[in-house]
Order: structure tokens, then C-alpha cells, then sequence
């Protein structure tokens, strides 16, 4: 993806299990569509590679290939889309200690640079018109399935007050790594020849 080019997206959340648990869940790709409710599919291909199918208007299918180029057991996995796919996509997964032993802060770095046409305007549909409330609930899904082992549904439920989403976008900065891996996997991956464009999507810290 050109450097700092398409949409981006940051959430975090606390999941009240230890480190080790939620990465190797995480780890274990085709878990993936357990939480992530626009994934049908997640077949790994190896140790690195996998193959991704998702959701799109009416039933129809969106595929591509991604590989894990940046990983650091228990603490980091960062992917990115394989040149060639259909699908322009990086993005990272950082896992740390909660203060006060909460168990694990989950923070996750999306970019998505969809392309034009019909296939666009699919995946465009797919991350939906706020695509980090996506992200959020896909999180909120992840922690009830660890702590719980279930999903409850959320809907209807009021939101926080806004000094706490004040204190969970303040956390949100704190987790940002002092160099995103996202950025990283972009500047590496895709050359930045184009013109910069960013629409990004802060995220708060969700418990």
C-alpha cells in the first residue's frame, strides 16, 4: 500500500486472559471468522501464508492471499496482502500486559487502499460506512469469545460517557508503537509514487 494512502484504522481493547492465551488465538488464523464477522474464511498455507475470504453485497465472495512478515511471539503479528491481490491490505496485532495484571491490552492497526470499479465499491461495502465501528465490535466479539466462550449480542446497549472515551482514546495513543508496523509493512512493500490521500479512523480503548 502506498505509504500513508487509503483508510486506516486503530482499536484496542483488554481481555481479562493472559498474554500468551489471547496471541496464540489470535495466532491460529483460521479462528479469525469466529470474531471477525465479514470473514467467511481464513486457510493458512504454510507457516506464513494464507488465503482470506470475506463477505461482500449479496452473497458474494472477496478473496485474496496475505503473509505474516513481521511476527514476535506473544507480543506481535504484523501481515500484509501478497502483491498481485486483488486487495491492497496491511495491518498488525500488538499484545501486552494490562496494568494491575487485567490480563492483555490487545491493540490492532488496519490500512485497506480499496481499488475502483465494481471491486471497490464490494470492498468498500465490506468495511461498511464507519469501518472502525466494525473493527470495534469485531474486538468486543473476540473478548466475550475468550472470556466466555460465547458472543453476546451488544445492541441496544448504551455507549460510554465521553470523558471515558476521552481516557480509552488517550490509552489508544500510549499502545500506538513509537513506529507503526503497519507503515513499516507499507513503505516496504508498495513504493510511495502517488500523491499522499488518508482517511484515518481513531480508535478508543474498549474494556
Amino acid at each position: 500500500i502506498p505509504y500513508r494512502q487509503g483508510i486506516r484504522i486503530e482499536k484496542a481493547i483488554t481481555i481479562d486472559k493472559p498474554r500468551e492465551e489471547v496471541y496464540s488465538f489470535w495466532r491460529n488464523l483460521s479462528n479469525l471468522p469466529r470474531f471477525m464477522k465479514n470473514l467467511h474464511r481464513v486457510t493458512p498455507l504454510g507457516d506464513k501464508q494464507s488465503h482470506w475470504t470475506a463477505f461482500g453485497p449479496g452473497g458474494k465472495l472477496v478473496e485474496w492471499d496475505a503473509e505474516i512478515n513481521h511476527e514476535e511471539p506473544n507480543e506481535l503479528i504484523g501481515w500484509r496482502s501478497l502483491t498481485g491481490s486483488d486487495v491492497d491490505s496491511a495491518g498488525s496485532v500488538h499484545f501486552k500486559p494490562a496494568p494491575g495484571g487485567r490480563g492483555t491490552e490487545v491493540y490492532i492497526e488496519l490500512q485497506y487502499n480499496p481499488p475502483g470499479g465494481a471491486l471497490g465499491a464490494t470492498l468498500a461495502k465490506l468495511i461498511g460506512r464507519d469501518p472502525g465501528s466494525e473493527v470495534e465490535e469485531d474486538l468486543r466479539r473476540l473478548k466475550q469469545i475468550l472470556e466466555t466462550g460465547e458472543i453476546a449480542t451488544i445492541a441496544g446497549q448504551p455507549t460510554g460517557k465521553l470523558d471515558t472515551v476521552r481516557r480509552e482514546q488517550a490509552r489508544v495513543r500510549r499502545l500506538r508503537p513509537a513506529r507503526d508496523q503497519v507503515e513499516v509493512a507499507s513503505e516496504d512493500s508498495f513504493p510511495a509514487s502517488d500523491a499522499p490521500s488518508w482517511t484515518a479512523s481513531r480508535g478508543a480503548l474498549v474494556s
